[in-house]
């Protein structure tokens, strides 16, 4: 679907609402990495210079993504309400982690039947945490993960003991560099921080043990970080007052956009060079099978601008020095990562003026 048949639809969700829209999203592409990040703060600025006043009398945000970093709500929250009277998030399909900490601030969350939230327990990576053997890739520490250990060697082991307690949490620290456990506590505190301060710009103003209670139920009672949030369970359970359902019109609207963007995105055909590169034919020169991708990470997009993060990337099968006969690796080369920029065209500007 082209830049301008997008446009039309989000006019008249802009209608149907009577907001202005911004469309933000990350790839669900299956292995392609995507997340809500700095860069994309930067990146809805500048389709917020271009609202027609400010503040506009209502925002609505559509949300798609995994999540990312807990920071980048916070500073989009704080943006969203400078520029508009009232910010909301419309809910198509997935707004995980990162993307549920955005939707805590909105005066209204309009979700899809097909719409989820999930918790929001951060997955915490940096230099001391644990290497993947064969690649040496940084790999998260859930902190769900590390307070479940604890509880099982508690509850369920029924270990209460003080020095058997200390050696249980030994056991752990030998796997887990402490600075990397000590990063996990910080990182919680801190989501549960930014969660508290989003939410105390709603509107709809709660008791500080209200918003601790839900903050607690989103970040530490759900157990399972990819566990789906419905609306219906966001309401009745998790205390979301704020999450209504969309209207009839909406539902067509919300998902015919989200099927535009799926294609765009190609969220439904996984990405596996390594499988490309062994269906390859060796070339009939010699020398190693190589292949190059563009792959797009995220869109950004109103009626007067398409923002489209991509990454052009070349793999090459080599060679594994003392591996048997036939085994090989990959090599990745990211050869560009920019934000490209694309206005609405002349006759959908002139459209719009003279609407």
């Amino acid at each position: 679907m082209s830049q301008n048949e997008r446009n039309k639809l989000i006019k008249k969700l802009e209608k149907d609402r009577g907001s202005t829209v911004i469309c933000y999203l990350t790839s669900l592409r299956p292995g392609i990495p995507a997340s809500m990040a700095e860069d994309q703060v930067r990146v809805l600025f500048d389709h917020l210079l271009r609202l027609p006043e400010r503040p506009v009398e209502k925002l609505d945000v559509f949300l798609c993504s995994n999540g990312g970093s807990g920071t980048v709500p916070w500073r989009l929250v704080s943006l969203f309400r400078e520029f508009s009277k009232s910010f909301n998030v419309l809910i198509p399909y997935r707004a995980y982690s990162a993307a549920t900490m955005l939707a805590l601030g909105a005066d209204e969350v309009i979700m899809h039947p097909f719409g989820e939230l999930g918790p929001i327990d951060p997955t915490v990576a940096n230099e001391f945490n644990p290497k993947e053997e064969g690649t040496g890739r940084s790999l998260g520490i859930s902190v769900e993960d590390v307070q479940a250990y604890v509880n099982f060697i508690k509850t369920t082991v029924g270990i209460t003991h003080e020095d058997e307690l200390v050696q249980a949490v030994g056991i752990l620290a030998n796997k887990v560099h402490p600075l990397a456990l000590g990063n996990v506590e910080r990182f919680l505190a801190q989501s549960r921080m930014i969660a508290r301060k989003i939410m105390k710009t709603r509107h709809d103003r709660f008791d500080d043990h209200v918003i601790d209670e839900i903050v607690e139920n989103m970040a530490s009672k759900l157990y399972f970080h990819g566990h789906p949030i419905n609306r219906s369970e966001a309401r009745k359970e998790l205390g979301l007052t704020n999450v209504n359902d969309a209207s009839e019109e909406q539902e067509r609207l919300l998902w015919e956009l989200y099927c535009a963007y799926e294609a765009e995105l190609k969220n439904d055909k996984a990405w596996n060079p390594g499988a490309d590169l062994q269906s390859m034919s060796a070339p009939s020169s010699g020398g190693e099978k190589e292949k190059e991708y563009t792959l797009l990470h995220a869109i950004i997009e109103s009626v007067p601008l398409m923002s489209r993060y991509e990454t052009k990337r070349r793999f090459r099968e080599v060679p594994i020095p003392n591996a048997p006969p036939g085994q090989t690796g990959i090599v990745e080369q990211v050869l560009t990562q920019e934000w490209t920029h694309s206005e609405a065209s002349e006759a959908e500007a002139e459209q719009e003026s003279s609407s």
